[in-house]
């Protein structure tokens, strides 16, 4: 495995070294020993996997503290854009998103961790999106922005995404009060 950071400081990309062969392919997408001696050393609590169909946006979500959530994310079949929002106020990239395609393809992996919104755009039917969670799901922390907020300018590259009721109640983020 190996990791490379982005201009966002702690949020990492993890490509893991991939085995080909005849019969197909094999990585490890996760193994603690190895994230451990890369300096990685957070604990995971909770597994999701969501499928989706093409057009789909799910985000931008997070949850307040004691309830907040680092995430270990990678699509298992499919592809998606997939964006981060640092909500950590004391953090000098406050309010800046960092975008990346993660797909079945490139098999890479993303972690965000807690102080983070975070969401993705599915860009072909039947996406399987994993995630692993250093915390567990509470209903009472969730929150999210809005996920075409002109002041965040995230470009997802679609106008009409389909999305769940909540994702499209979700507070502005100049009425956002960090938590972080």
């Amino acid at each position: 495995m190996k990791i490379i950071t982005t201009p966002i400081k702690d949020l990492l990309i993890i490509e893991p070294k991939i085995f080909n062969d005849e019969r197909g392919f094999f990585f490890e997408s996760y193994n603690k020993k190895t994230l451990a001696s890369l300096g990685f050393v957070n604990a995971f609590l909770q597994d999701n996997i969501s499928i989706s169909k093409k057009g789909v946006l799910r985000g931008l979500h997070f949850q307040h503290p004691p309830f907040d959530q680092g995430k270990l994310v990678n699509v298992l079949m499919g592809a998606v854009l997939d964006i981060a929002v640092d909500l950590r106020k004391s953090s000098p990239t406050y309010g800046q998103h960092f975008t990346i395609e993660l797909n079945s393809k490139n098999n890479l992996l993303f972690y965000i961790p807690e102080g983070f919104a975070h969401g993705f755009l599915t860009l072909e039917d039947n996406t399987i999106f994993s995630y692993k969670c250093t915390n567990i799901y509470n209903k009472d922390s969730e929150n999210g922005l809005m996920w075409n907020d002109e002041m965040l300018a995230i470009d997802w590259g679609i106008n009409n995404p389909i999305l769940s009721e909540k994702d499209e109640e979700y507070n502005s983020f100049d009425n956002f009060k960090t938590p972080f």
